[in-house]
């Protein structure tokens, strides 16, 4: 701490000096003697009093002052100046990067005065700026490895056409996989960005009652070409219709994240399911797989950005589709749970506060 004393005292223009407390408590205190003995002398005679009495009591309340000045010295020292001198301490180190600081308290729980509850407050605040700095480290370390992948898919190939013996089948190849890593590159940042406002709230969603039904079969009819060239079975069982109020543009993006979830991870000649019902106040979807399904540790993860638990599946998307879901659904006051075993598929379960007005009145 010697250290970090000689840093803060070197910033400190003003400092409490013991002399000064000592001459203020001198001066209160004959302060008060005269006065008291003006009140006494009312009663009794000071004229007779002698010079050595008075000169006596000057030397007591000086003897007083220097006692109480040690003390209150001593006080303000071990109560405020060491607290906030260990805090000043923490506080440079946080500000160059070190969030590995803790700031033992002073007292345990059942004593904890004012001192300890700053601490307190100031360890969590550490902690949750420590998690802001590892994610924020994550979030570049992946976004930059994300951004590298397709790009150097891109670089290679180019040169590789700039070959002239190459062949007309070797050509529409490279440039196929051209035109599919710059869509990649491309989906990720869209992603990127809609992420971003989303968190920042830059994004004001429209609020509107719409029929999600509609929607879904909309959404699921995007994806046929793609059920159908891995002979997948896709199973729907929805309602006629039901509405909700939310972002029609921003639902969409659930489903679609979703659906191609379900079916990038479910084997050619699985099973897609997209289930939808009304309870009173909610409106249930469920998209079901028999993919690969995922693990207890992945699930834990799922809708972490960039987390991607099947790494086989790791180019054909970003890790940020579930993320988004996540937000999406929490700006539109719904849920969504998740449930998967290894092997055997998994199960995503949306659901939304319903409206309560009667279908018929959005037709009017």
């Amino acid at each position: 701490m010697k250290k970090a004393d000689k840093h803060i005292n070197s910033q400190v223009k003003k400092k409490q000096s013991p002399l000064l407390i000592f001459i203020i408590t001198f001066v209160v205190l004959t302060v008060l003697t005269s006065f008291q003995s003006l009140i006494l002398g009312l009663y009794i005679d000071f004229d007779h009093v002698p010079v050595k009495y008075v000169f006596t009591m000057n030397i007591y309340w000086l003897i007083v002052s220097v006692i109480f000045t040690i003390i209150t010295r001593y006080q303000i020292k071990k109560r405020f100046e060491k607290p906030v001198l260990r805090l000043a301490d923490a506080t440079r180190k946080v500000a160059n990067g070190d969030f590995s600081i803790y700031i033992k308290p002073m007292h345990t729980i059942e004593k904890a005065d004012y001192i300890d509850a700053i601490f307190q407050d100031f360890n969590k605040m550490v902690e949750e700026l420590g998690s802001m700095e590892t994610l924020k480290t994550d979030f570049f370390s992946n976004v930059s490895h994300e951004i590298k992948t397709p790009l150097s898919v891109i670089q290679s190939y180019a040169q590789a056409l700039q070959k002239e013996d190459l062949s007309a089948e070797k050509r529409k190849e490279y440039t196929d996989t051209i035109v599919t890593s710059s869509k990649r590159l491309s989906g990720l940042i869209t992603n990127i960005l809609k992420l971003n406002k989303l968190e920042k709230q830059t994004i004001q969603p429209k609020v509107e009652p719409y029929d999600v039904c509609r929607q879904l079969c909309e959404c699921a009819l995007y994806f046929e070409n793609l059920w159908e060239k891995k002979e997948i079975e896709f199973i729907v069982e929805i309602e006629d219709s039901a509405f909700i109020e939310a972002d029609e543009s921003l639902m969409e993006l659930i489903w679609n994240n979703l659906l191609s979830n379900a079916i990038k991870f479910t084997a050619p000649g699985g099973i897609v399911t997209l289930q939808q019902f009304s309870r009173e106040d909610e409106v249930v979807v469920t998209i079901s797989d028999t993919g690969c399904g995922m693990s207890e540790e992945t699930m834990a993860h799922i809708f972490d950005k960039f987390y991607q638990g099947d790494t086989s599946h790791s180019t054909e998307g970003n890790g940020l589709g579930l993320a988004l879901v996540l937000r999406i659904l929490q700006l539109m006051d719904g849920t969504i749970t998740a449930g998967s075993r290894l092997g055997e598929g998994s199960t995503f379960t949306v659901r939304i506060p319903a409206v309560m007005q009667k279908e018929e009145e959005f037709h009017e």
